[in-house]
């Protein structure tokens, strides 16, 4: 029998999976599985059973995986299950950006007393025009599950789409789009994109990518969203390019102490993969992908070992 420890709520659609071999405990230190999703295991003692860890989610920068990996234990992690949440909110975000909505819908609740509200909407919504995203051009850096379908989102929106993935080729990048312009360098994305929006991991190569050399690059006035992890973005680089004007809005999903005081930043709390069926479909595959290591050693998206 082996005992399975959730660290964070999974959804009982991909619990429900676990065979008779299974059950589930609320003791972490005789665990020989934990599902997990965003708490973090760095601080952890290791239990003395562990024999598999699924993180219900594709990031682990939470996970402590070259510890576990010396344990001789796999981390599996879930890429694409939530792929379809994020594309749809980095789709809100980029509409939210293009125009005043947040602004317009406090206006709204400031003057909710105004008997006289509709005449005085007409008056005052020119202060939150703004433009279309038909026509304008969206740059995506890193065009794995959520990026492609970003790409994918956006043509059929009506915008030109340029994307860049240091591990793919044109040929792999016509197979998301045949429309897809694709770049092997990021400047030449930077001075052309209307919009930008980041989909890699945090890594040390990737960490504070977004910094003032690259946003000195970019269009005038762009749009940038983040909706990947905060630390791919120099916070104080980005705080002084909304300040003067280059970069018009920063759109993104980590709040921090920084961030949250940026003005024309809008921030999200995290909302990238809440939705119900990403939080199912991530529990599904993380539940399938334990079973099948412990039933015959098959290791499907293991981050940690090969």
């Amino acid at each position: 029998m082996y005992k399975v420890h959730c660290l964070n709520n999974i959804s009982s659609k991909g619990l429900d999976l676990l065979t008779d071999e299974y059950e589930l405990t609320d003791n972490v230190d005789e665990a020989d599985v934990i599902l997990v999703r965003s708490a973090n295991m760095h601080e952890m003692d290791i239990p003395a059973n562990l024999k598999a860890v699924a993180r219900a989610g594709a990031g682990v920068n939470n996970i402590p995986l070259d510890a576990l990996a010396e344990a001789g234990i796999p981390v599996f992690n879930t890429p694409g299950a939530n792929a379809n949440a994020v594309k749809e909110l980095v789709l809100a975000g980029m509409l939210l950006a293009s125009r005043d909505i947040v602004g317009g819908i406090q206006w709204v609740q400031d003057n909710a007393d105004d008997e006289n509200v509709g005449k005085s909407a007409e008056k005052a919504k020119k202060a939150f025009a703004g433009g279309e995203i038909f026509g304008k051009t969206l740059g995506v850096i890193g065009l794995g599950a959520i990026g492609r379908l970003m790409a994918q989102a956006a043509e059929a929106l009506g915008m030109d789409v340029i994307g860049y993935d240091p591990f793919m080729d044109a040929d792999k990048a016509a197979s998301i789009s045949p429309n897809l312009r694709f770049v092997t360098d990021l400047t030449d994305m930077y001075e052309d994109a209307d919009y930008l929006t980041i989909h890699v991991p945090a890594t040390a190569d990737t960490k504070g990518m977004i910094d003032a050399q690259a946003i000195s690059q970019m269009k005038d006035g762009v749009v940038f969203l983040n909706f990947s992890r905060d630390s791919l973005v120099d916070d104080a680089a980005m705080a002084e390019a909304l300040e003067s004007g280059k970069v018009s809005r920063y759109v993104t999903d980590f709040a921090n102490p920084a961030v949250v005081k940026m003005e024309r930043a809008l921030v999200i709390p995290h909302l990238g993969a809440s939705t119900a069926e990403a939080e199912d479909n991530c529990a599904v595959m993380a539940v399938n992908e334990v079973m099948d290591y412990l039933a015959d050693g098959t290791k499907v998206h293991c981050v940690n070992m090969k």
